[in-house]
């Protein structure tokens, strides 16, 4: 609304040429200026206001349509084969015992969102999608943080709980896992591989953020400027709540929101897309709080500090240096990612000693769980880590 309101605002200035526009849009402004100069300032105003009621009544039909729709996700769980806490390993693979021999795949998701992103639907699963290509995926499902996990920090989710389920899957194989991280979650097994280079077989690191000075100079100066209040409200709650982390990914791209909406509104409501979108959305609004100890390392020390894009980054006393990680690694960087700039991202794939690349069209979550993800990056990462088993034979 704020966006949409402003647009009457700027009206007279962008009539008179005074407006200023961002680089990539001057050119069109320029050639709309002497249609805008020549239109009845009332009539124009009217319009203007007319098309944005229009926008916000068919965002708001596609809200309600959203809320209305059948979909409900009913994918059942694979067997748990070790907990600790909040914290659970599934075994995709565990209903072929044939698969023993396999080199193990530890997929490891991000701490904000829940893990089944990789899991997301029967159309829409990375996980089973390989365990159908006879590969044997695992998945650490971080689950909703309780007593157990209020006081713990990012060194104790990396070398304590990732360690321990690392541990298991070794005891449980007798080989060290592949290890596949996926946003934030790339940056833990990353940490995990420097810490344990002998026990992972090579990293596959998806959408990983690793300069984070590489772009988002607006959003540090905003971060700087929350700081203050931002620990207030971490000491006094212990935990970055679930509903602020949102308005966080929301300021990011506000009428992207809108967009969103009012596209589904259009769309056929017993259809695969409805489907798909209103999975996607519950996953999205399903997030999970952050302990205070660990929001504080993401927001401060990665985001604002850019500890590990000046290898400063240490997990447990040990420096998390790229240079130094020597096992093969896969770094894919999508093209349109919007949450993690894809300049953050190359620089892994630069600082690691041993890495491929791939670059696929695709945007931060349709790499994994978009029309195009199976082509883009499931038959590739498969193929990579099929290969590293023939290797290993």
């Amino acid at each position: 609304m704020i966006a949409w309101q402003g647009s009457l605002a700027a009206l007279p200035l962008a009539r008179s040429g005074s407006l200023p526009w961002n680089g990539d849009l001057a050119a069109s402004a320029a050639a709309l200026e002497p249609a805008l100069a020549a239109a009845d300032p009332e009539a124009l105003a009217q319009a203007l206001g007319a098309e944005t009621r229009r926008r916000l009544e068919a965002t708001l039909a596609g809200i309600d349509a959203y809320r209305r729709h059948p979909y409900r996700r009913s994918l059942r769980d694979p067997p748990t084969i070790w907990r600790a806490g909040a914290s659970r390993l599934l075994d995709y693979g565990a209903r072929r015992r044939d698969r023993d021999n396999l080199i193990p795949t530890l997929f490891v998701p991000s701490l904000v969102n829940r893990a089944y992103i990789l899991d997301l639907s029967r159309r829409r699963s990375l996980l089973r999608d390989l365990a159908g290509r006879g590969l044997r995926p695992l998945l650490i499902d971080w689950g909703t943080p309780g007593a157990a996990e209020h006081d713990l920090t990012l060194d104790d989710y990396i070398a304590g709980r990732l360690a321990a389920a690392l541990d298991a899957v070794i005891a449980r194989f007798g080989r060290p896992p592949v290890m596949v991280g996926y946003c934030m979650g790339g940056l833990l097994a990353l940490a995990l591989a420097a810490l344990r280079p002998d026990a992972v077989r090579a990293l596959a690191l998806l959408a990983t953020p690793w300069d984070f000075h590489a772009d988002g100079a607006a959003d540090r100066a905003f971060l700087a400027a929350a700081r203050a209040p931002v620990e207030a409200l971490l000491a006094a709650a212990g935990a970055l709540p679930v509903d602020l982390i949102q308005a966080m990914f929301t300021w990011s791209a506000p009428l992207m929101v809108a967009d969103k909406f009012r596209a589904f509104a259009g769309l056929d409501p017993d259809g695969r897309r409805a489907e798909d979108f209103v999975a996607l959305e519950d996953w999205l609004n399903d997030g999970v709080a952050l302990p205070a100890a660990v929001a504080r390392a993401c927001l401060f020390d990665w985001y604002l500090d850019n500890a590990p894009g000046r290898d400063c980054w240490r997990v447990a006393g040990t420096l998390v240096r790229p240079a130094a990680i020597t096992t093969p690694a896969l770094v894919v960087v999508p093209r349109r990612d919007r949450i993690v700039p894809p300049a953050s991202a190359a620089a892994l794939a630069a600082a690691l000693a041993n890495a491929t690349r791939l670059t696929p069209a695709a945007g931060h979550i349709g790499m994994v769980a978009g029309a195009k993800a199976r082509a883009q990056v499931w038959r590739p990462l498969g193929a990579w880590i099929a290969r590293l088993a023939e290797e290993r034979l």
